[in-house]
């Protein structure tokens, strides 16, 4: 079997103030990347083109925009994240990331994850207490992961051309603000939400990313909730409002348990 052709950045390092212990709090400390990428496509063919290739600016960015998101306590979230910005683009097809500390011990010590593109377009459960939550006010989040998909902003719904770009971006917008308010995490792939569940974490989801090219898809946060269960197996979907608000019409879906849920308005 041929194989892929493939990127790779070596020896990357960077100092960070990364460790789940104590001592390594407020200390940099030097982390050592190396991502290799197999590519969805070979390189024969391209004619020099760098718009046919998948950049190399993508991984030292991956990287740079998951150490600039927080800090961490474990390298494993740090190679998660940086593998789903990797496979994000759709050049790259499978991607390992090895993440190392190198002034704990002599030598190195780290993690080595190898993710693939499919992974994320897999319709495979997330987990069994996940719970969807159209969020359109304040209303306590039960234990177990949840996934919050934020409420349009007061702006038309279109559904096909660069107006449902635009709707879908302003639906991004509105997960930061609501997830800034909230102190939660934003997550726009699906191996970022395969993540946050896992860890039994509540974050907001950004949908522009993931339905960008679902063309019949309105970019109407029920709709977008609904789509959202079947790709992820979710059994449950909370319809947060706040009191006296009209019930938006429940999605036509016997395998989807609905609740509605009164709180505050959100600001």
């Amino acid at each position: 079997m041929d194989h892929p052709d493939q990127i790779h950045l070596r020896d990357h390092i960077i100092a960070v103030d990364i460790g789940a212990f104590q001592s390594e709090r407020g200390h940099a400390q030097r982390l050592r990347f190396n991502l290799t990428v197999d590519l969805a496509q070979p390189v024969a063919g391209v004619d020099d083109h760098v718009d046919r290739i998948l950049s190399y600016d993508v991984l030292t960015d991956a990287v740079a925009r998951t150490l600039s998101d927080q800090r961490y306590n474990l390298l494993e979230t740090v190679a998660e994240k940086i593998a789903a910005e990797v496979l994000a683009h759709p050049r790259a097809a499978r991607v390992q990331v090895s993440v190392e500390k190198l002034d704990r011990v002599p030598g190195a010590l780290g993690i080595t994850i190898s993710r693939n593109a499919a992974r994320m377009d897999a319709d495979a459960p997330l987990a069994a207490d996940m719970v969807l939550r159209l969020a359109g006010a304040d209303a306590p989040l039960r234990d177990g992961a949840a996934i919050l998909v934020p409420q349009m902003p007061d702006l038309p719904r279109p559904t096909g051309g660069n107006d449902r770009m635009v709707a879908l971006l302003a639906l991004d917008q509105a997960a930061w603000a609501l997830a800034g308010r909230l102190g939660l995490n934003v997550a726009d792939t699906r191996t970022e939400l395969d993540w946050a569940v896992a860890q039994g974490l509540h974050t907001v989801w950004a949908p522009a990313r993931m339905t960008a090219d679902e063309t019949g898809l309105p970019p109407d946060p029920l709709a977008l909730a609904q789509w959202l269960a079947h790709r992820t197996g979710a059994m449950r979907l909370e319809i947060a409002l706040p009191p006296a608000a009209s019930r938006p019409v429940p999605p036509a879906d016997p395998a989807l348990s609905v609740t509605w849920i009164e709180g505050t308005p959100l600001p």
